[in-house]
Order: C-alpha cells, then sequence, then structure tokens
C-alpha cells in the first residue's frame, strides 16, 4: 500500500552558497544529488521514489534531473528491492535503498541478514557490497501501525552492517554521503518526526566519520547518551538542568554499529553519572549494550546506575497513545533528577 504523509516538496537545485538553512529531508536529497552527480555508479532503488519523490519527498526531483534509469521505481517488494541492490553491487554498482516505512523493512530481513551483511566474510574479504539501506524510522507522526517501528537493535546485532542514525539536517547530509562512499553495507535510519526540523548545513563540511560518536554539549554533572530524534529532547532537558546549576553532557551516538561506546565511557569518567534513552523498547536494546560497555570500563567512575528512558516493551499503540508511550522531556528529567539524588 502506497501512503502519502509529506507534501513539502524537497529543495532540489544545488545550493549557491557554502552554508543554508535546510529541513533534514531537503539535506538528505541534497546529499544524494550530490552523490548521483559525483560518481555515475551510484544508483536510487525503491518504491515511489521516482516521479513522486518518494512518501517523505527525500528523492523530489532527482528523477527527473537524473533520469528514471538511475532513480528506478520499483515494484512493492522489500525482498526484491534488496536483492536486486547486491547484485547491482555484485555488478560495480553503488546502490541506495529506500524502504517506504520502518515496518515495510522485514519481508527484506533474508536478504540483509543471510546475504548483504555477510558476503564480504564468506568471501574472505574479496568482495564488498557498498549497498546503503535508507529507512524512515521512529514515531511522533501519528502513522497507523507498521508506520512507526524502531529495528536498529536487529541490524545493530548483525556483524558486517554499518548503522547509522543522524539527528540534525548537518548530520544527515554528511553522514549519508560518507555512507554511500563506503564499502560496507549501511542500514541508514532516518528519524520521520525530524524530517522537517531545520537547522544549518555546511556543504563543504567533511563526510562524517561512520566509527565515532558526536560530543553535542560539554558538562560535569552528568552524561545523556541518545541518538536521532531524541537528540533534540536531550538538549532541552540539558537547558532545563542548567536552569537548577546542573550542566548535562550530551553525547550523540549515530553511529549504533559499530558502537563508539569510548566517548561515552570518557564523558561518565569525567561526570559520573549516565542517562540512556531511545524511542525504541527497553529490552535488548541500545542502551543495553551500551550500559554493559560503560559499566565494564568505567565502573569505579560511576557515582549512580545507569539508567534507561525508552519505549516500553510492547508493541508501538495507536497513534492517540504515542505521546505517552515515547519517551519524552519530563521522563528524562525525571531520570536526571533520580540520577543525581545518588
Amino acid at each position: 500500500m502506497t501512503a502519502t504523509l509529506a507534501t513539502t516538496t524537497a529543495e532540489t537545485t544545488t545550493p549557491e552558497t557554502t552554508t543554508s538553512r535546510k529541513a533534514l529531508a531537503h539535506a538528505l536529497n541534497d546529499a544524494l544529488r550530490h552523490e548521483l552527480d559525483t560518481d555515475p555508479k551510484v544508483l536510487l532503488v525503491g518504491e515511489d521514489i521516482g516521479p513522486l519523490g518518494g512518501v517523505f519527498r527525500v528523492t523530489d526531483g532527482l528523477a527527473k534531473d537524473f533520469g528514471e534509469d538511475r532513480v528506478v521505481t520499483s515494484p512493492l517488494g522489500e525482498a526484491g528491492i534488496v536483492g536486486s541492490a547486491i547484485g547491482l553491487a555484485l555488478a560495480g554498482y553503488r546502490t541506495i535503498v529506500e524502504i517506504q516505512f520502518d515496518g515495510f523493512v522485514f519481508p527484506a530481513m533474508n536478504q540483509i541478514v543471510t546475504q548483504l551483511a555477510k558476503y564480504r566474510h564468506r568471501s574472505e574479504g574479496n568482495i564488498s557490497l557498498p549497498v546503503v539501506i535508507r529507512i524512515p524510522v521512529g514515531g511522533g507522526i501519528g502513522a497507523i501501525e507498521h508506520h512507526s517501528e524502531s529495528p536498529e537493535a536487529y541490524f545493530a546485532h548483525t556483524p558486517g552492517l554499518r548503522v547509522l542514525c543522524p539527528s540534525t539536517p548537518q548530520e544527515g547530509y554528511t553522514l549519508l554521503r560518507a555512507a554511500v562512499r563506503c564499502s560496507d553495507p549501511v542500514v541508514f535510519l532516518e528519524p520521520k518526526k525530524i524530517y522537517w526540523g531545520k537547522g544549518e548545513v555546511d556543504f563543504d563540511a567533511p563526510t562524517a566519520d561512520l566509527n565515532t560518536a558526536r560530543t553535542v554539549r560539554r558538562g560535569d554533572a552528568l552524561t545523556i547518551a541518545t541518538y536521532g530524534a531524541l537528540v533534540s529532547t536531550a538538549v532541552k532537558a540539558a537547558d532545563e538542568m542548567a536552569r537548577d546549576g546542573h550542566e548535562v553532557e550530551i553525547v550523540d551516538l549515530r553511529t549504533l554499529s559499530p558502537l563508539d561506546h569510548g566517548t561515552v565511557v570518557e564523558s561518565v569518567r569525567r561526570t559520573g553519572r549516565l542517562v540512556i534513552t531511545h524511542e525504541a523498547s527497553q529490552s535488548g536494546g541500545i542502551g543495553g549494550e551500551l550500559a554493559t560497555r560503560v559499566q565494564r570500563e568505567a565502573f569505579y567512575d560511576l557515582e549512580a546506575p545507569v539508567l534507561r528512558v525508552t519505549g516500553y516493551d510492547t508493541p508501538y499503540p495507536a497513534s492517540r497513545l504515542e505521546a505517552d508511550w515515547l519517551p519524552n522531556l519530563d521522563r528524562l528529567l525525571d531520570a536526571c533528577d533520580a540520577s543525581l539524588s545518588y
């Protein structure tokens, strides 16, 4: 089923200045445009990504400018889309796949887990599959069932895949360009809640390091580690805590596999406290893995237990309940206060 949730069209002209204020969706469009223009072996494949520009309009204008043989509107079949991308990669192309919604990726899991992730190991390092799988993820848009999933733990648990998640238009632009140039298969998670959130984008900025987290804000009272749409929530929490005299450090994980726990450990050694927050359910999530690594390497620096603020261990609720299900500012502030009470 094809759904249309966004009516805003992307800005498809090449930037004339080195910086511009962009929505995340527009910044991703610019990154795709840059890579299509730079490398004729770059292809886009996905449902409705051609003249329609995709459900969220991230590919708006690209088929018109680069042709429908390079921006390919596929049949509705995720296993076939990813399987075709694997074949194209074996033929020397760099294929960027769009999965229309997070809950639609599961029919392609066999291709992703048993083929895409394992090919380099199977070939003893001789064959690389430079495929990027773009997936809109997370809640906050009032969507129906299967349209608000957080599947990152499945992919991070799969050796052979890189998993990335931008939190700002700048991060979207530099991370996506780096992902396209990477020789590893990349699952690129785009938080749909912040597709239309704007920020400054420096188009001359170097492509992002795909192995390191990003320190968003410095502080000495407590560390918040998060990624995606919740980075902006963490910044609001830090502003509130600062009014009470507590300077909070924020680490944007941004690369979920490999997980840069070292940046978080270094922060915790100075602050002594850690709160982890993500939209996905708590059990088996990224937060539990990060907490274990921090406990192992910074046990004697911790002044309080590592706390998590996450989605609940239930299926994603109906849209009228999602505001209560998702981590929010109040829940995050309560966790910060609890950590500081030790």
